[in-house]
Formats: structure tokens, C-alpha cells, sequence
């Protein structure tokens, strides 16, 4: 699971060193108005979360800097990815996660390992948001399966067959 976050991290930044200039901080109608560059901060910093709490084992994805330069500068967003994928290699211990709903806190008990799992599974959703947004600008030639869950390409081979 580590090594498929790492691979789904690396066609991402592949995918986003090939994108025509300013298509990255382009606000995309498709996406209510969204860039993919704010696709791409968010999935930078839910996975800079569960890094950053690894020592306190502590963890809250609201807690997220929402940093522009990191939505706007593809240069910073792709550093802030390599960053990630040669830091998450961890071993798995307890975590709490901790949000806020309707005003209230809530903790559920979880671990490492199954937050980069859920971080590896949203990648794949943002990344399946990041193609609508590029094909809505361009017919950039994008790899296959690029944000089609592993699950799904499973499925479609077996019925290919």
C-alpha cells in the first residue's frame, strides 16, 4: 500500500509536468470553479497531515495550512509530493483522528497504515476530478487508469474476458 501510494503519487506529478502552461492554476467550470492545482494541494496536504501527526499520534485533516503557493506554483506542489513519497515509508502504529461535526469532536481509533490507505483511495478520486479538468481544457493524453480505482480496472478486465 505504501509503494501504491508512491506510484499513484508519481503519475500524478508525471501527469502534471505534461499539463500546457497555466492550465494548472486555471480555474476549470467543469469544477465548480476549481483548479486542478487545488485539486492537487489537497491531496498534497491530507497526505502532509497524516505525516505530520506520525509523531503525536494525533491526527486532524481540518488542521490543513491550505497553502496557495501550493495551488498555484506547480513547482512547489510537485517538491511537496516528492517530499511526501520519500517520507512515507513508516511502520504502522495507532493513531487518533480527531474532526469537528456540527460543532462536536469526535476521535475514532485508527492507524498509519489505514490512513495512507484512505489518503492512496482520495488520490485516486482527486485524480479522477484532476482528468475532467484537463479534459475540459485540453486532449492531453493522459495514462490508463489514471483516476480509475484498482478495483474498477479489475472488474472491467474480468469482464474484457
Amino acid at each position: 500500500m505504501i509503494q501504491q501510494s508512491v506510484q499513484t503519487l508519481e503519475q500524478l506529478k508525471h501527469v502534471l509536468t505534461q499539463l500546457p502552461q497555466g492550465v494548472y492554476s486555471e480555474p476549470c467550470e467543469v469544477l465548480s470553479g476549481s483548479s486542478i492545482g487545488q485539486h492537487t494541494r489537497h491531496v498534497i496536504e491530507l497526505f502532509q497531515c497524516v505525516l505530520n501527526s506520525y509523531d503525536s499520534t494525533t491526527l486532524c485533516y481540518d488542521h490543513r495550512d491550505r497553502d496557495k503557493t501550493i495551488e498555484t506554483d506547480l513547482g512547489t506542489a510537485l517538491e511537496a509530493i516528492t517530499a511526501i513519497q520519500n517520507n512515507l515509508d513508516k511502520p504502522n502504529k495507532p493513531i487518533t483522528i480527531v474532526q469537528q461535526f456540527s460543532g462536536d469532536e469526535v476521535s475514532v481509533a485508527s492507524n498509519y497504515h489505514r490512513e495512507v490507505m484512505y489518503n492512496l483511495e482520495h488520490t485516486i478520486h482527486h485524480k479522477a476530478l484532476i482528468k475532467v479538468g484537463i479534459r475540459s481544457f485540453c486532449d492531453m493524453e493522459l495514462p490508463e487508469g489514471f483516476g480509475v480505482a484498482p478495483s474498477t480496472i479489475a472488474f472491467q478486465k474480468a469482464c474484457a474476458q
